[in-house]
């Protein structure tokens, strides 16, 4: 069977996924020959190798889904510098896909980009919706960050530090409160807490020279005049 034609008939799989056994299923051949062709597949560009036994065509995956495929059976989301940056919070291109999972943490290389995925315990695994075209996830403005600040204690450096950092005009504080309040354990909740904290100050000082300066730019342009 000529490499174009098994790739059109995995076409009509109508999945963007699948694993080996499934294609040798459909394809009504073994394993092991259906292990060989997927490769060469894979090397000649037309197909995507996600991990062992695990394939995908390129143009069919979402962005936003590649993660919760990488790390399947486990549920994943598209998090911390990444959805920092989607939600306009950071203006830092990240190198690469982050995601957080209650699977165990791994780096993914793949044909489709390189995904750094991120463990947290099965209890803080909430606070995503749904995004772009497939079944894939992203964590709202408030949950990105707590992720952020939930992994920062963590031996990688990857979340020692944000870049600069910008509070959209929507974001929830509030919010941001209720989701640092289901950390445990406690020490790791404190640890959060102190950095939001921080944060917030930087954010109050910038409000507050911003407003001086409005003013001192008011009283040059002689809008605000001293009373007699």
């Amino acid at each position: 069977m000529r490499l174009i034609d098994v790739h059109a008939r995995l076409l009509k799989m109508g999945v963007p996924v699948f694993q080996t056994s499934d294609a040798a299923a459909f394809l009504g051949i073994g394993g092991a020959h259906a292990s060989k062709m997927l490769a060469r597949l894979a090397e000649s560009g037309h197909l995507a190798k996600l991990g062992r036994g695990r394939w995908g065509f390129e143009g069919r995956i979402d962005p936003f889904a590649l993660p919760e495929y990488l790390t399947a059976p486990y549920p994943s989301y598209v998090s911390l510098q990444s959805a920092l940056y989607q939600h306009g919070m950071i203006s830092q291109i990240p190198a690469m896909t982050y995601a957080v999972s209650i699977a165990r943490t791994r780096k993914f290389t793949t044909a489709l980009g390189t995904v750094s995925v991120h463990h947290v315990d099965p209890s803080f695994f909430f606070g995503h919706r749904t995004a772009g075209r497939g079944p894939g996830k992203i964590a709202t403005p408030e949950k990105a960050l707590m992720d952020f600040l939930y992994l920062s204690p963590t031996r990688t450096r990857l979340f020692r530090a944000l870049p600069e950092l910008e509070f959209p005009a929507g974001f929830k504080f509030a919010e941001a409160r209720r989701i640092i309040r289901r950390i445990r354990p406690v020490r790791r909740r404190n640890h959060v807490i102190r950095r939001f904290e921080e944060l917030l100050k930087v954010r109050s000082g910038k409000r507050s020279r911003g407003s001086g300066q409005d003013l001192a730019a008011s009283a040059a342009s002689g809008v605000i005049q001293r009373g007699d």
